[in-house]
């Protein structure tokens, strides 16, 4: 039976497709669409000064590759209406007497971002404060009027350096599309079965549900390990992300997670008569578990009560040990309270799967 679902899965060339190519198409397509980084943000400068050190200063932004000036003006006006049209995301506005209080240690520089796009104009508008920062005290520097009693502080980031979104999506993107995997090829199994009036035959077989149970999923399961080496694979040498800790340490979770991704697969091909109301019924799960898994919004910033759900979820716990193992090189200790999320979860809803699949067989 094992054998027969095997070659089921593989012998159509869509199907193919979606377990072979589709996974490595979605990680490509995902890790250069879902990126958070600037890079070339429209801007807009109104230099009133028109001195050496505001030209510096406009040279400093565009140098960083962030910023890329669109339009230059003398008139504040013109600032405001590229802004409104949407031709740039930030405006620049340097005063005049920008150099002259540069040196006296009072400079002031506009800094006007477009908040529509708010992630963007936040991760924009802390760019440019360090910027303007980091040029105060060049300038301040090379006159010799160095600041005093200040504090002088040393951020570094642990993990992901250069604060890379890729480094932090990419990872998680490898969880969201096994558990994609797992789901599309289970929740059809049974309801294929149906549709195709073979069920029946099923039924009548010296076959245990037990057993049919396993011969439906455990090809499943070997194709989403297989995908899932694939697409780490791809992380690691395409997208240069580094994997700092132990496979050792990612399997078990992933088998957990993808013996979790079965069961909830199983649990909806048992409950939908056809495959339209099992693809409905895949996404009404698919879709909130994505969005509390902190894949899209982080966790810490969602209310009290949703972050009570998250730990029902077990998308969250696998893209926790995932980011954890690429980035950190966490271990076993490390990610015990992840495993034991997945592993009650995983077995809660085989459980359920278990005492619905027998009466599906039946009825």
């Amino acid at each position: 039976m094992v054998r027969k679902e095997f070659r089921q899965l593989l012998r159509d060339r869509r199907t193919r497709a979606v377990i072979f190519v589709s996974p490595l198409l979605q990680l490509l397509m995902f890790g250069y669409a879902v990126n958070t980084d600037i890079r070339d943000t429209a801007t807009f400068v109104v230099d009133l000064d028109a001195t050496a050190a505001s030209r510096r200063l406009v040279d400093a932004f565009v140098a960083t590759g962030y910023f890329e000036v669109v339009g230059r003006s003398d008139r504040p006006a013109d600032l405001v209406r590229a802004l409104d049209h949407g031709h740039a995301l930030i405006g620049i506005e340097i005063p005049r007497g920008f150099a002259r209080d540069l040196t006296g240690g009072g400079a002031a520089v506009q800094v006007i971002v477009d908040g529509t796009e708010s992630n963007s104009a936040t991760i924009a508008q802390g760019y440019a404060s360090r910027i303007v920062r980091r040029f105060a005290l060049e300038q301040a520097a090379a006159v010799g009027a160095l600041p005093s009693g200040g504090v002088d502080l040393r951020a570094r980031a642990w993990y992901n350096p250069n604060l890379e979104s890729r480094a932090y999506n990419v990872p998680a993107v490898i969880g969201v599309l096994i558990m994609l995997m797992c789901l599309l090829l289970t929740a059809l199994a049974v309801v294929r079965e149906r549709e195709l009036g073979t069920l029946d035959q099923l039924m009548v077989s010296p076959l245990t549900p037990g057993e049919l149970m396993i011969s439906k999923t455990l090809p499943v399961a070997v194709i989403a390990l297989f995908d899932l080496a694939a697409v780490s694979l791809l992380a690691i040498v395409w997208f240069r992300i580094p994997m700092q800790g132990s496979p050792l340490v990612l399997l078990p979770a992933a088998l957990l997670y993808i013996l979790g991704g079965l069961a909830v697969g199983l649990l909806i091909s048992t409950v939908s008569r056809t495959q339209q109301e099992a693809f409905m019924s895949m996404f009404l799960f698919f879709q909130p578990s994505i969005i509390l898994s902190g894949f899209f919004y982080p966790i810490d910033s969602m209310p009290r009560f949703f972050r009570w759900v998250t730990l029902g979820n077990p998308v969250r716990h696998f893209l926790e040990v995932v980011r954890a193992v690429f980035l950190k090189g966490a271990g076993f200790i490390d990610l015990w309270p992840q495993y034991l999320g997945l592993a009650l979860l995983a077995g809660a809803v085989l459980w359920l799967a278990v005492i619905r699949f027998p009466r599906t067989m039946a009825g």
